[in-house]
């Protein structure tokens, strides 16, 4: 009879492992915490909703970098076990994903989410918890600090806000020579705030003026009204910070309308629905800072854009390099942790010093931002024709 009950059980558990492993969406075991041989990692991604490309992609990069890891070994012989779920673009969401991952799942670390206000959502869980968290693409400048000291178990890997939006205020006034520009931001977005008021602080501060400033809301479609307004006033550029799902609509709309003045813009253009939303003849004129180029010719960022061409069969984005590089940024601090122990991990994360990836080398600083070069892009008919490299001087979020 025992050893008909074991024989049972023993095979319970096996379906049961099986049907973890096998779920991509979400993976619900009673295991806890990582042991064995085995390392959970959390992904608190954006997989449906409003930014389901962000996240999409996101976990795209990831899951190629933790394949390859796995394929090469592992981490000291242990396997990384990606336990995926979605926060469905929903900052409440996104806290109850990320003490789900914790408290249920018993991952050592959680990645994304993508956006920064859903990952600002999950800070609380990560610090009373103390589990590290850490995204690839949440640029607002607030992220991982509060009233100015760090975050002990918040980390990114990509630029801030502050840094991007200075960066395109430079190029808007040296490279295109503009001394007049326009705002047209998302006022329901941190991410479009924060890349506006710094645009607009250094591009005054470089001589140029802003002649209009406009908003909408995440959500609007008929943007006419707006452009109408400010085709009235004389000016060079157009900054439109903001997400892929309401530029592709303003672009498109604004060269019906005859305005031909290049739109610059964040890394909330990096989605292949903009063309989609545009159309190839709007999309010229137009820049934006990102975190990575595919036209760029580093023997490393050609190495990935093959390998992730062999897995998806298409072109990495931005989004899918980021997440590639989360995949093996966490692994590297796993491995010089030495331990699955959270603790150790967050301080093998915050001592990272010259990580190589393909957006760039990254180097943590003391309020757990990332040191990396910016490219400003340019697009002509919706493909890259330009990418400037502009490396960091300075660290983030000040």
């Amino acid at each position: 009879m025992k050893k008909t009950l074991l024989l049972v059980l023993s095979l319970m558990l096996s379906v049961g492992l099986l049907a973890g492993c096998g779920n991509n969406e979400e993976s619900t075991t009673d295991e806890g915490a990582s042991s064995g041989d085995t390392v959970k990692i959390g992904l608190n991604y954006e997989l449906s909703g409003a930014t389901a490309t962000y996240g999409e992609d996101s976990v795209k990069g990831i899951e190629l970098a933790i394949e390859e890891i796995n394929a090469n070994g592992g981490i000291d012989g242990k396997t990384i076990e990606l336990v995926k779920i979605d926060n469905k673009s929903e900052t409440s969401e996104a806290t109850s994903v990320a003490t789900k991952l914790i408290d249920q799942e018993g991952v050592v670390s959680i990645l994304g989410p993508a956006t920064s206000g859903a990952f600002k959502a999950t800070i609380p869980v990560a610090e009373s918890k103390q589990v590290p968290i850490i995204s690839a693409s949440a640029t607002a400048d607030d992220v991982t600090t509060n009233d100015g000291e760090a975050y002990q178990y918040v980390f990114r890997t990509c630029f801030s806000d502050s840094y991007q939006g200075s960066v395109m205020a430079t190029f808007a006034s040296e490279n295109l020579g503009a001394t007049k520009a326009v705002i047209i931001q998302d006022t329901s977005s941190d991410y479009a705030k924060g890349l506006a008021e710094n645009f607009q602080t250094t591009f005054e501060e470089a001589g140029g003026e802003i002649v209009a400033s406009e908003g909408y809301v995440s959500g609007d479609t008929d943007f006419k009204s707006i452009l109408t307004k400010i085709k009235n006033n004389e000016f060079d550029v157009i900054y439109l910070p903001g997400y892929y799902s309401e530029v592709g609509l303003i672009v498109k709309q604004a060269r019906d309308l005859g305005i031909d003045a290049p739109v610059l813009g964040g890394d909330g253009f990096d989605s292949p629905t903009l063309l989609e939303l545009a159309g190839a003849d709007a999309l010229n004129n137009i820049y934006f800072t990102n975190h990575y180029s595919a036209v760029d010719q580093d023997p490393k960022v050609v190495e990935f854009q093959a390998a992730f061409k062999e897995k998806y069969n298409t072109d990495a984005s931005a989004f899918n390099a980021t997440g590639y590089d989360l995949g093996y940024f966490i692994a590297d601090a796993i491995d010089r942790a030495d331990s699955t122990d959270p603790q150790a991990i967050q301080e093998a994360l915050a001592s990272t010093e010259n990580f190589e990836g393909v957006t760039g080398t990254i180097t943590v600083d003391e309020l757990h931002n990332a040191i990396k070069s910016i490219v400003v892009i340019g697009l002509e008919n919706g493909v890259q024709a330009s990418a400037e490299k502009i490396s960091a001087e300075t660290t983030e979020a000040e």
